[in-house]
């Protein structure tokens, strides 16, 4: 076992929300319902969730940067969710950069990223892919979107603005988005949530093993290793050990990152157990890629600015 990596964090995947502007129509509809959703009941995440509540949340694990990504803000309401982030107190670090929404097969979608990436915070784009036939467990629209010739023009613009692509789908819909990644070389996507492992058979598991293999092939592929005791309600270590250990065989350290995922990976696992899970894992790896795995990945590929820990130390907690 090598040293344990005790320098900064960049924490790349989480989101903020303020239930009173009634802009989230997914977090709405659970408050009138109590329906179960695809990570289940949601009512520990029906409250405000802020800034200051993610810094509780985060307090013990040296995070000193954070990705703001897209908390499925009503398509109503474009470029409000980026507006509204600009207006809170992010000095600390929190959502020093942001992953947008943005429909890329919707009517405006060009004007809409261009005004996007006029944002010099806004760094990536999520339009999420996952379709499930049952509607619990669905979050995209339809389940054909990556092949449709308007999404893909979408897709399109937003890699000549330079903007990374948030890539979130299910296991099934690999061989789909294979072809997508191929076909859009110029295009960083970035693979949310370890691929999204929901289907815990042994054959959900075989075929998420071979999508991911083949992801891994991919030079414009990036991996987030995050939320994975959602698709594992009743986690140990030694059960979420092997997922991430296959994430990094896949992709490497260099092409991974650590992330949290809250408050939503918060239905299931404290924040520092999370990260627990994250650090003992990666204790087995060099210092380096330790590094890598919990801040240089996520620093370049979202464009952070930060220097490298190496040079400076703890760095700043948020």
């Amino acid at each position: 076992m090598t040293q344990r990596y005790d320098g900064p964090v960049i924490d790349p995947h989480h989101h903020l929300w303020d239930l009173g502007l009634q802009r989230h129509p997914w977090l709405q509809k659970a408050q009138t319902s109590g329906e179960e959703t695809a990570f289940g009941s949601l009512a520990p995440i029906l409250r405000n969730y802020g800034i200051d509540d993610y810094r509780a949340d985060a307090a013990r694990q040296n995070i000193v940067a954070t990705v703001h990504v897209e908390a499925g803000w009503s398509v109503a309401h474009p470029l409000e969710e980026s507006r509204w982030l600009g207006g809170l107190d992010r000095s600390s670090g929190v959502a020093r950069r942001y992953v947008a929404r943005v429909p890329l097969d919707g009517p405006d979608a060009a004007r809409l990223l261009e005004a996007e990436a006029e944002n010099p915070n806004v760094v990536g784009i999520r339009d999420i892919l996952s379709w499930h036939p049952d509607v619990a467990k669905r979050f995209a629209p339809r389940p054909d979107r990556m092949g449709d010739p308007a999404w893909r023009a979408g897709l399109a613009h937003a890699t000549r603005l330079g903007l990374v692509f948030d890539l979130m789908l299910y296991p099934w819909q690999m061989a789909e988005a294979l072809d997508l990644v191929q076909a859009f070389p110029d295009t960083l996507f970035v693979l949310n949530h370890g691929g999204s492992p929901a289907d815990r058979t042994k054959d959900g598991m075989a075929l998420w093993h071979r999508g991911l293999r083949a992801f891994g092939g991919k030079p414009n592929l990036r991996l987030k290793i995050s939320d994975l005791v959602a698709y594992d309600n009743d986690w140990t270590l030694e059960s979420l050990r092997p997922v991430i250990e296959h994430c990094l065989d896949c992709f490497g350290p260099a092409r991974s990152m650590f992330a949290s995922d809250f408050p939503v990976a918060g239905l299931h696992a404290s924040f520092d157990e999370v990260y627990q899970v994250f650090r003992t894992v990666a204790a087995e790896l060099s210092l380096d890629e330790q590094r890598a795995l919990f801040f240089a990945t996520a620093n370049d590929t979202y464009r952070l600015g930060l220097d490298d820990p190496a040079g400076i130390g703890r760095g700043r907690h948020v």
